[in-house]
Protein backbone atom coordinates (compact mmCIF):
# COMPACT_ATOMS: atom_id res chain seq x y z
CA UNK A 1 0.00 0.00 0.00
CA UNK A 2 1.74 3.14 -1.37
CA UNK A 3 1.48 5.86 1.34
CA UNK A 4 2.28 9.91 0.99
CA UNK A 5 3.58 9.98 4.43
CA UNK A 6 5.50 7.54 6.66
CA UNK A 7 2.72 6.16 8.48
CA UNK A 8 4.44 3.59 10.71
CA UNK A 9 8.89 3.38 10.52
CA UNK A 10 11.01 0.37 10.57
CA UNK A 11 11.41 0.35 14.20
CA UNK A 12 7.67 0.34 14.30
CA UNK A 13 6.82 4.32 15.87
CA UNK A 14 4.28 6.29 14.22
CA UNK A 15 5.13 9.78 13.19
CA UNK A 16 4.32 11.03 16.93
CA UNK A 17 6.29 8.60 18.44
CA UNK A 18 3.15 6.12 19.66
CA UNK A 19 3.67 2.35 18.80
CA UNK A 20 0.42 0.67 17.36
CA UNK A 21 -1.40 -0.14 19.98
CA UNK A 22 -0.66 3.22 22.23
CA UNK A 23 -3.17 5.28 23.08
CA UNK A 24 -2.84 9.16 22.80
CA UNK A 25 -2.46 11.33 26.32
CA UNK A 26 -5.36 11.91 27.59
CA UNK A 27 -6.45 15.00 29.61
CA UNK A 28 -9.59 15.74 31.26
CA UNK A 29 -11.24 18.42 33.30
CA UNK A 30 -14.65 18.60 34.66
CA UNK A 31 -14.48 22.15 36.10
CA UNK A 32 -17.96 24.24 35.91
CA UNK A 33 -18.56 26.23 32.24
CA UNK A 34 -21.11 29.02 32.97
CA UNK A 35 -24.82 27.93 33.63
CA UNK A 36 -24.13 24.40 32.43
CA UNK A 37 -25.59 21.85 34.72
CA UNK A 38 -23.09 19.29 33.69
CA UNK A 39 -19.23 20.09 31.74
CA UNK A 40 -16.48 18.64 30.39
CA UNK A 41 -13.10 19.25 28.01
CA UNK A 42 -11.12 16.75 27.10
CA UNK A 43 -8.18 16.27 24.89
CA UNK A 44 -6.66 12.96 22.93
CA UNK A 45 -3.18 14.13 21.75
CA UNK A 46 -3.99 17.53 19.59
CA UNK A 47 -7.60 17.01 19.68
CA UNK A 48 -9.29 18.88 22.17
CA UNK A 49 -13.84 19.08 22.57
CA UNK A 50 -15.70 21.06 25.39
CA UNK A 51 -19.43 19.74 25.96
CA UNK A 52 -21.85 21.68 28.29
CA UNK A 53 -24.63 19.61 29.02
CA UNK A 54 -28.56 21.89 30.44
CA UNK A 55 -31.06 20.01 31.93
CA UNK A 56 -33.22 17.86 32.36
CA UNK A 57 -35.73 20.90 31.89
CA UNK A 58 -39.37 21.85 30.72
CA UNK A 59 -38.78 20.88 26.36
CA UNK A 60 -38.91 24.71 24.54
CA UNK A 61 -41.94 23.42 21.80
CA UNK A 62 -44.33 20.91 22.12
CA UNK A 63 -43.14 19.06 18.49
CA UNK A 64 -39.82 18.47 20.90
CA UNK A 65 -42.24 16.81 23.85
CA UNK A 66 -42.05 13.30 24.12
CA UNK A 67 -44.43 12.14 26.65
CA UNK A 68 -42.82 9.31 27.96
CA UNK A 69 -39.31 10.05 28.50
CA UNK A 70 -36.98 13.09 27.45
CA UNK A 71 -35.37 14.13 24.33
CA UNK A 72 -31.88 14.50 23.97
CA UNK A 73 -30.84 17.51 22.02
CA UNK A 74 -27.19 17.90 19.98
CA UNK A 75 -25.53 20.44 18.60
CA UNK A 76 -22.37 20.64 17.34
CA UNK A 77 -20.45 23.73 16.43
CA UNK A 78 -16.61 23.26 15.48
CA UNK A 79 -14.45 26.30 15.97
CA UNK A 80 -12.97 27.69 12.69
CA UNK A 81 -9.41 27.99 13.98
CA UNK A 82 -9.63 24.39 15.08
CA UNK A 83 -8.10 22.93 12.21
CA UNK A 84 -5.34 23.71 9.54
CA UNK A 85 -8.13 24.22 6.75
CA UNK A 86 -9.57 27.30 8.57
CA UNK A 87 -12.87 26.61 7.45
CA UNK A 88 -15.68 27.94 8.58
CA UNK A 89 -18.60 25.03 9.01
CA UNK A 90 -21.73 26.70 9.93
CA UNK A 91 -24.34 24.56 12.07
CA UNK A 92 -26.27 23.36 9.09
CA UNK A 93 -22.76 22.18 7.38
CA UNK A 94 -23.57 18.19 6.52
CA UNK A 95 -20.90 16.98 8.35
CA UNK A 96 -21.75 18.55 11.68
CA UNK A 97 -25.26 17.86 11.26
CA UNK A 98 -24.50 14.04 10.55
CA UNK A 99 -21.79 14.14 13.88
CA UNK A 100 -24.56 15.67 16.27
CA UNK A 101 -27.46 12.81 14.93
CA UNK A 102 -24.77 9.91 15.30
CA UNK A 103 -23.92 10.82 18.96
CA UNK A 104 -27.55 11.65 19.44
CA UNK A 105 -28.14 7.96 18.47
CA UNK A 106 -25.03 6.64 20.34
CA UNK A 107 -26.45 8.07 23.95
CA UNK A 108 -30.15 7.47 23.88
CA UNK A 109 -29.77 3.87 24.24
CA UNK A 110 -27.41 4.96 27.66
CA UNK A 111 -29.39 7.93 29.20
CA UNK A 112 -32.17 6.65 31.41
CA UNK A 113 -34.40 9.45 29.53
CA UNK A 114 -37.64 7.35 30.67
CA UNK A 115 -37.14 9.06 34.55
CA UNK A 116 -37.84 12.79 32.65
CA UNK A 117 -40.96 12.59 30.65
CA UNK A 118 -41.73 15.36 28.82
CA UNK A 119 -38.38 16.80 29.42
CA UNK A 120 -35.31 17.97 26.98
CA UNK A 121 -31.55 17.33 27.91
CA UNK A 122 -29.48 19.78 25.65
CA UNK A 123 -25.68 18.62 24.86
CA UNK A 124 -23.35 21.78 23.15
CA UNK A 125 -20.37 19.65 21.52
CA UNK A 126 -18.00 22.35 21.19
CA UNK A 127 -14.58 21.62 18.93
CA UNK A 128 -11.99 23.16 20.15
CA UNK A 129 -8.88 21.73 18.10
CA UNK A 130 -8.92 18.67 16.11
CA UNK A 131 -6.16 16.54 14.84
CA UNK A 132 -7.91 13.00 14.18
CA UNK A 133 -10.56 10.95 16.86
CA UNK A 134 -13.14 13.76 16.71
CA UNK A 135 -15.92 11.44 17.35
CA UNK A 136 -14.14 9.59 19.81
CA UNK A 137 -13.86 13.02 21.34
CA UNK A 138 -17.04 14.34 21.21
CA UNK A 139 -18.75 11.07 22.69
CA UNK A 140 -16.02 10.89 26.08
CA UNK A 141 -16.64 14.43 26.67
CA UNK A 142 -20.38 13.90 26.47
CA UNK A 143 -20.74 10.46 28.49
CA UNK A 144 -18.16 13.02 30.95
CA UNK A 145 -20.63 16.06 31.09
CA UNK A 146 -23.89 13.87 31.36
CA UNK A 147 -22.02 12.33 34.25
CA UNK A 148 -21.29 15.69 35.70
CA UNK A 149 -24.62 16.94 35.32
CA UNK A 150 -26.22 14.10 37.26
CA UNK A 151 -27.83 12.14 34.29
CA UNK A 152 -28.43 8.86 35.12
CA UNK A 153 -26.68 6.43 32.79
CA UNK A 154 -26.61 2.77 32.52
CA UNK A 155 -22.73 2.74 31.80
CA UNK A 156 -19.79 5.06 30.16
CA UNK A 157 -19.70 5.21 26.60
CA UNK A 158 -16.18 4.88 26.21
CA UNK A 159 -14.84 5.41 22.44
CA UNK A 160 -11.98 4.94 20.34
CA UNK A 161 -10.93 5.00 17.21
CA UNK A 162 -8.56 2.45 15.33
CA UNK A 163 -7.20 1.56 11.43
CA UNK A 164 -4.91 -0.56 9.79
CA UNK A 165 -1.54 0.26 7.84
CA UNK A 166 -0.68 -2.53 5.53
CA UNK A 167 -1.57 -5.44 7.83
CA UNK A 168 -0.56 -3.74 10.94
CA UNK A 169 -3.86 -2.52 13.36
CA UNK A 170 -3.68 0.80 14.89
CA UNK A 171 -5.26 2.48 17.96
CA UNK A 172 -6.49 6.00 18.06
CA UNK A 173 -5.40 7.81 14.75
CA UNK A 174 -4.51 10.91 14.12
CA UNK A 175 -5.20 13.21 11.06
CA UNK A 176 -2.51 12.50 9.32
CA UNK A 177 -3.40 8.58 9.85
CA UNK A 178 -6.98 8.86 9.36
CA UNK A 179 -6.66 10.42 6.04
CA UNK A 180 -4.34 7.88 4.56
CA UNK A 181 -5.68 4.89 6.20
CA UNK A 182 -9.06 2.66 6.53
CA UNK A 183 -10.54 3.42 10.10
CA UNK A 184 -13.62 2.81 12.14
CA UNK A 185 -14.30 4.70 15.81
CA UNK A 186 -16.46 2.51 18.17
CA UNK A 187 -17.95 3.52 21.70
CA UNK A 188 -18.46 0.95 23.99
CA UNK A 189 -20.00 0.28 27.30
CA UNK A 190 -17.11 -1.35 29.44
CA UNK A 191 -19.57 -3.20 32.22
CA UNK A 192 -21.68 -5.16 29.59
CA UNK A 193 -18.76 -4.64 26.56
CA UNK A 194 -21.89 -3.67 24.29
CA UNK A 195 -21.23 -1.31 21.44
CA UNK A 196 -23.07 1.71 20.97
CA UNK A 197 -21.61 2.93 18.04
CA UNK A 198 -19.81 0.97 15.25
CA UNK A 199 -19.23 3.61 12.33
CA UNK A 200 -16.48 3.68 9.06
CA UNK A 201 -16.03 5.96 6.12
CA UNK A 202 -13.83 3.94 4.34
CA UNK A 203 -13.64 0.52 3.72
CA UNK A 204 -12.24 -2.22 5.42
CA UNK A 205 -11.71 -6.03 4.37
CA UNK A 206 -14.09 -7.70 6.84
CA UNK A 207 -10.77 -10.41 8.12
CA UNK A 208 -9.28 -7.41 9.31
CA UNK A 209 -12.40 -5.71 10.85
CA UNK A 210 -12.89 -8.13 13.50
CA UNK A 211 -9.40 -8.28 14.55
CA UNK A 212 -9.42 -3.87 14.79
CA UNK A 213 -12.79 -4.23 16.58
CA UNK A 214 -11.58 -6.38 19.14
CA UNK A 215 -8.28 -4.31 19.93
CA UNK A 216 -10.50 -0.67 19.72
CA UNK A 217 -12.91 -2.77 22.43
CA UNK A 218 -10.00 -3.85 24.55
CA UNK A 219 -8.44 -0.42 24.47
CA UNK A 220 -11.55 1.31 25.97
CA UNK A 221 -11.23 -0.64 29.37
CA UNK A 222 -8.17 1.96 29.76
CA UNK A 223 -10.04 4.57 28.49
CA UNK A 224 -12.87 4.07 30.83
CA UNK A 225 -10.55 3.92 34.02
CA UNK A 226 -8.91 7.56 33.17
CA UNK A 227 -12.54 8.55 32.88
CA UNK A 228 -13.53 7.07 35.98
CA UNK A 229 -10.58 8.34 38.13
CA UNK A 230 -11.56 11.82 36.57
CA UNK A 231 -15.12 11.68 38.02
CA UNK A 232 -13.51 10.10 41.02
CA UNK A 233 -11.35 13.25 42.14
CA UNK A 234 -14.01 15.81 40.95
CA UNK A 235 -16.62 13.99 43.23
CA UNK A 236 -14.11 14.04 45.76
CA UNK A 237 -13.32 17.83 45.61
CA UNK A 238 -16.92 18.84 45.10
CA UNK A 239 -18.08 16.56 48.68
CA UNK A 240 -15.22 18.36 50.43
CA UNK A 241 -15.80 21.81 49.67
CA UNK A 242 -19.21 21.00 51.01
CA UNK A 243 -17.89 19.78 53.99
CA UNK A 244 -15.72 22.89 54.12
CA UNK A 245 -19.44 25.71 53.13
CA UNK A 246 -20.97 23.15 56.50
CA UNK A 247 -18.70 23.43 59.02
CA UNK A 248 -18.15 27.51 58.06
CA UNK A 249 -22.10 27.86 58.22
CA UNK A 250 -21.86 25.82 61.68
CA UNK A 251 -19.41 27.72 62.85
CA UNK A 252 -21.24 30.86 62.28
CA UNK A 253 -24.05 29.38 63.59
CA UNK A 254 -22.40 28.62 67.07
CA UNK A 255 -20.71 32.16 66.94
CA UNK A 256 -24.81 33.74 67.07
CA UNK A 257 -25.64 31.52 69.88
CA UNK A 258 -23.00 32.30 72.15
Amino acid sequence: MGSRVEILNEGGFRSDGRRQYELREVTIDLSQQGQADGAAVITHGLTRVMVSVFGPREAKSRSQTIHDRANINVEVAISPFSAGERRKRSRGDKRILEMAATIKSTFEPVVQTTLYPRSQIDVFVQVLQQDGGLLQGCINATTLALVNAGIPLLDFVCAVSGGVYSTSPMLDLTLLEENDLPNLTVAVMPKTGKSTLVTMETRLHVDRFEEIFKLVCSASHALHQEMKDAVRVRTTSLVTAMGTTQSNVGGDTMMDES
